[in-house]
Parts: structure tokens; C-alpha cells; sequence
């Protein structure tokens, strides 16, 4: 018995046999179980997604022994002969080899007369957009009111090429190219069922290779196998459709998280010597710093592609979500300049070296983290991957080291004012506020020495504070601070909770808490200790705040300073007068303030 490929041996029989496309075979089923048959149907889609199998399917369920139904027989002789391809009321019709108008007309000729042995006479008509002016017009009669008997189903690739005469007479289903994952789950169960070995990775290499296309996916694996001798391996796969290997892309993204400079480089030649296209390797890099970064902030929103789930879990849990995003930014630009590059290679190796040497910190946390912390400590930052299972979370209870020598401070006396309001103030805050350090003027050389960067003055409080002076107090020392960054608008959306001698409770937005991480809170905390001068213990609750937040404060006031610029623009005697000489109108969200447009 001769071979038979994978493409026709595998065709779906039945519509419980597709893969995907419900939405199309949703319809046409609910059709036919209420015999709601409409007289022409066409299927436009790419090639290979199943509109000659939806149609010859249907053209089964139609002219099954049985009756009309969505689940044909299968076993009739109708049924039979149309899965053979030699069912005589079937008339398929290949549009491209039958282009003139007279073969439309000799094909309409006998349309008239009566099925011979099934019960409805099915012209298939496959590319229909290759049929000339002439061709559609000669249709156009009898594709509009056609014998009782007699539907059209028509397929093609190009609908844009139909006249709408055409469209209008058609009840038109669009195909979906399918997804890589869908086409990899059919292969294994074809795989499975041919009893051959496969790896689970060559075949997502083999479902991206097909570009949402089964038949191609099915007959790049009939030569898969051939090529792998009949175990289909991804190293082989890759090495047939000169795609990069994944090990090789994921080994990038080890090394970069394990400094790995000579591990790189030694990648880099690997790449080189197998001759791998450089912007497909970059695609698979930037492709999977996108599952990765997902997968920190939703862990269970990433797929099984390449069989390298738990890889991606693992990367996501090692790295920053600033490293993430600097990766796939640096790799981004990198494959755009690399046209450019007079040496693909060259190009490749120094994106690579950018990747390796550039971190995401902000120069001013820089130097803080040079004077705060162990030079021998310097660890990858943890992931938020974890830091949201949390619902408290207190990173930054790592106490920075004591000063030597620190004057003790004696508390000040508490002020009848500040005892009545104790229910309004925030607990230790107007103790705490008393223990602020003093700037002291004979000492510039030491202050120029502690502060990297020149701050404004954080305000002094009264002893007695209220919840409104609280968040003042918070606003203006945030902004005093100066931080940027995430770990910046980390702490421009915290509230002030409480404050006393020996530590700080804040609390972050929940809307925030993807992007927090164990290593913001440790710079946040870094940051206070480095201002208040005193080995504090900063803790940070994630929860709704019902108080204003330095973040929410600066968007308030710049939405004010825009309304007020409005209604100073509306007002201006010019601009009335240009608006009743010409009868214009000031479009809405047009008025922009000076500082912000040249931005």
C-alpha cells in the first residue's frame, strides 16, 4: 500500500475532527440541526486553516444517508464517496484553471436539473477570486436565486478580489490563522497516534515555522520525521528549518543573569559557526523576555512554548522587572540598528556586551547603595514575582549599621494641644518629627560628602499633628527626596502610617504591588536611613490608602494648573478674537501648559 502524507491522511472527517475555528463551525452547526441552510456560503482565510475541509464536511452533512445533521454517518455511501473524492453531486471546481466565462456557463448549465444520488447538488468553487469579470457576472443570476437543490459553497484566500456583488449573496466566514499552540497540541496527538518519539519543543519550533497554517505545520512534519529518522528531536527540527535552537536563547538570558561574559561569548561564536539568521535569534530573545516579564507579574498567564515553563518561572523569580524591561528595551534597539551595523556578528556580540554592562539603576541610588551596603554583597534583586502573594511586607527591615558615635536625643515635652488631638494624629509621628536632624552650617564638607545630590529641605513639623498636616509633612518630603526610578514612584504612591525613634510604616498602593519587589524596599529604606540619619526600620504594608499620596497629590495639582491654563486661554481677548473672526472652536484637551509641551 502506497504512503500517504500526513496532510491528506489526517484530514478532519468530521467538525468534532477541527482544530479551532468554532466560531465558524459554531454557525454551521446550529444551522443544520434547525435546517437553516442558506443557499451560498463563502470562506475566506490563509492557506491551510480548513475552508475546503469546513466545505467538504458540509457538503457531507448534507447528503448523509442519515438525514441532514452536523454529525454525518461517516459510514454511508455518500459519506464514503465524498471522503474519496468521487461523490457525483459534489462538483469541486478549481477557479484558477477555470478563469473564462465559458466554462462558468457550461458549469451553469447544468444546474437546473436534479441531484443524481444525493440529496443536494454542492458546487465547491476553490480560489473564487481568480474567476474573471465576466465569469462573476454569468454567476451572479444564479448565485442570487438558485435551484431549491443546488448551494454554493465557495473558498478563497483573496476576498478583497470578489465584487461585492458577490459578497452581498453570501453568508461569509472568515478563518483564523491558528494559534502555535493549538497546532503543536494537534501534532502531538498525531504523533501519538503514528507511535512515533518527539520532542515537545520541535514541535513548537514546527507550529511557529507554519505561521497558523495546519497543512503546512503537517507537511513540515512529514519532513521532520524524515529528516530525524523517525525521532522528531528539536536540535534536528532547528537544524532543518535554520531557526535558532531555544537552549541557545535561553542560555542568553542565563549567562546575562549570571555575568557570564565568557559564557556569552562562547554563544556568540556557537550562533556564528551555525550560520543562524541574527534577526530571527533576536525575535526568540525579545519573545522570550516578553514571556518572562510576564510571568513576574502573572505567573500562571504563561504557556508551556518550547516545553521551558519552569525555565521562564525560575528567570522570572531571579530577575528584576527593571532588568527585564532594560533587556528587552537594549535588544529592541539593537535589532533595529543592526541593519545598519557594517558586521551582523559584530553587531550581535556588542548588543550583547550592552546587556551585560548596563544596569537599571538610577545614578543618584547608585551611590547611596555604594555607601550603605557590603562592596562584597552584590546579589541579583529579587523578582515581584513573590512580592504580591504577600499582603505585608516589611523588605526594608534590614537595619542599616549604626553609626560610631550618635548623640542620644532627649524627647520633647508633648504640649497639651498635641495630648487632645491624639485621636487625629497618626501614632509617633509628632515624636518623630522632633527628632529630625538639625542642619547645621559649620559642617559643609561632611554635609557635601553624605548627600550625593544637592535636596530641598524636608519640612519640620509642629509637635502636634494632624492627619492633613500629616500628609503635607509626606508630600514635601518626598519631593525633597528625590528619588527616581520605580523605587521613586515606588514611594511617591505610599502613605505615611506611623513614625517613631526606631522605625516607619508606610503603606503602598495594592494597585502598585506587581511592581514591588524585596530590593525596592530595601533602596526605599536605604533612602530614609540615608536621610534621617538614624538606623531606622522602614516597614511597607500593601493596601488600599485612603489618603492622599505624593503621587496622587502632583496629579491633582497638575490637573488644576491645566484647568486654570484653559480657562485663562479661553478668556484671552485674542483668542476670542480669532475665534469670532474666523468662527473657530478650541478643541477639547488642545490647551497644553508651557513646561509640560516642551517635554
Amino acid at each position: 500500500m502506497t504512503y500517504q502524507v500526513l496532510a491528506r491522511k489526517w484530514r478532519p472527517r468530521t467538525f468534532s475532527d477541527m482544530a479551532g475555528q468554532e466560531h465558524v463551525l459554531q454557525t454551521l452547526i446550529h444551522a443544520l440541526n434547525n435546517q437553516r441552510l442558506h443557499h451560498a456560503y463563502l470562506f475566506t482565510g490563509t492557506r491551510g486553516v480548513g475552508k475546503t475541509t469546513i466545505a467538504r464536511i458540509f457538503a457531507k452533512c448534507l447528503n448523509c444517508e442519515q438525514g441532514v445533521s452536523a454529525t454525518p454517518c461517516g459510514k454511508c455511501t455518500a459519506c464514503t464517496q465524498i471522503a474519496e473524492g468521487r461523490f457525483i453531486d459534489l462538483i469541486e471546481v478549481d477557479a484558477a484553471s477555470k478563469t473564462k466565462v465559458e466554462d462558468t456557463r457550461e458549469l451553469l448549465e447544468n444546474v437546473q436539473y436534479a441531484p443524481s444520488v444525493g440529496r443536494y447538488k454542492v458546487y465547491l468553487i476553490d480560489e473564487v477570486h481568480m474567476l474573471s469579470s465576466h465569469s462573476f457576472n454569468a454567476l451572479l443570476k444564479t448565485l442570487e436565486e438558485p435551484p431549491p437543490h443546488v448551494i454554493f459553497l465557495l473558498a478563497t484566500t483573496d476576498p478583497h478580489k470578489l465584487p461585492i456583488t458577490i459578497l452581498s449573496r453570501c453568508l461569509q466566514f472568515s478563518l483564523k490563522n491558528l494559534s502555535p499552540q493549538m497546532i503543536a497540541e494537534y501534532l502531538k496527538s498525531v504523533l501519538v497516534a503514528e507511535q512515533i518519539p518527539f520532542e515537545e519543543a520541535a514541535l513548537w519550533s514546527i507550529a511557529k515555522a507554519a505561521q497558523g497554517s495546519m497543512r503546512d505545520a503537517l507537511t513540515l512534519l512529514d519532513q521532520s520525521i524524515s529528516f530525524c529518522a523517525g525521532n522528531v528531536t528539536d536540535a534536528e527540527v532547528s537544524s532543518l528549518l535554520g531557526t535558532p535552537d531555544q537552549a541557545l536563547v535561553m542560555g542568553i538570558v542565563q549567562a546575562l543573569n549570571a555575568d557570564n561574559a565568557p559564557g556569552l561569548l562562547d554563544i556568540a561564536n556557537t550562533i556564528s559557526s551555525r550560520a543562524f539568521d541574527y534577526f530571527m535569534l533576536l525575535d526568540n530573545l525579545l519573545a522570550l523576555l516578553h514571556r518572562i516579564a510576564i510571568a513576574q507579574l502573572v505567573p500562571g498567564g504563561i504557556d508551556n512554548s518550547q516545553g521551558d515553563r519552569e525555565q521562564v518561572l525560575a528567570l522570572a523569580r531571579e530577575l528584576s522587572a527593571e532588568q527585564v524591561q532594560l533587556y528587552y528595551q537594549i535588544a529592541l534597539n539593537g535589532r533595529q540598528d543592526m541593519s545598519l551595523a557594517f558586521d551582523a556578528r559584530i553587531a550581535f556580540e556588542m548588543l550583547l556586551m550592552r546587556l551585560l554592562v548596563f544596569s537599571p539603576q538610577a545614578p543618584q541610588e547608585q551611590e547611596s547603595a555604594i555607601l550603605c551596603a557590603d562592596p562584597e554583597q552584590k546579589k541579583k534583586p529579587d523578582s515581584g514575582l513573590t512580592a504580591t502573594e504577600q499582603a505585608v511586607i516589611t523588605p526594608a527591615s534590614i537595619s542599616a549599621p549604626e553609626p560610631e558615635s550618635e548623640p542620644e536625643l532627649e524627647p520633647a515635652p508633648e504640649t497639651e494641644a498635641a495630648q487632645s488631638a491624639q485621636g487625629k494624629i497618626l501614632p509617633g509621628i509628632a515624636e518623630a518629627a522632633t527628632r529630625l536632624p538639625e542642619t547645621s552650617a559649620d559642617t559643609p564638607d561632611t554635609q557635601e560628602k553624605t548627600q550625593p545630590l544637592p535636596r530641598r529641605e524636608a519640612p519640620t513639623p509642629h509637635a502636634s499633628l494632624t492627619a492633613e498636616d500629616t500628609e503635607e509633612f509626606w508630600i514635601t518630603l518626598v519631593d525633597a527626596l528625590e528619588v527616581g526610578g520605580i523605587t521613586g514612584n515606588l514611594l511617591a504612591n505610599c502613605v505615611l502610617l506611623a513614625m517613631d525613634e526606631n522605625s516607619i510604616t508606610l503603606a503602598l498602593d495594592e494597585t502598585q504591588s506587581a511592581l514591588f519587589s524585596d530590593e525596592h524596599g530595601r533602596r526605599i529604606g536605604d533612602v530614609l536611613r540615608e536621610h534621617f540619619r538614624r538606623p531606622l526600620e522602614v516597614h511597607i504594608e500593601i493596601q488600599a490608602i485612603h489618603m492622599e499620596s505624593p503621587a496622587h497629590y502632583r496629579q491633582r495639582k497638575q490637573e488644576e494648573a491645566l484647568q486654570r491654563a484653559q480657562q485663562a486661554f479661553e478668556h484671552d481677548e485674542h483668542v476670542q478674537a480669532l475665534v469670532s473672526a474666523f468662527s473657530a472652536r478650541i478643541l477639547p484637551n488642545s490647551v497644553k501648559i508651557i513646561e509640560e509641551a516642551k517635554k
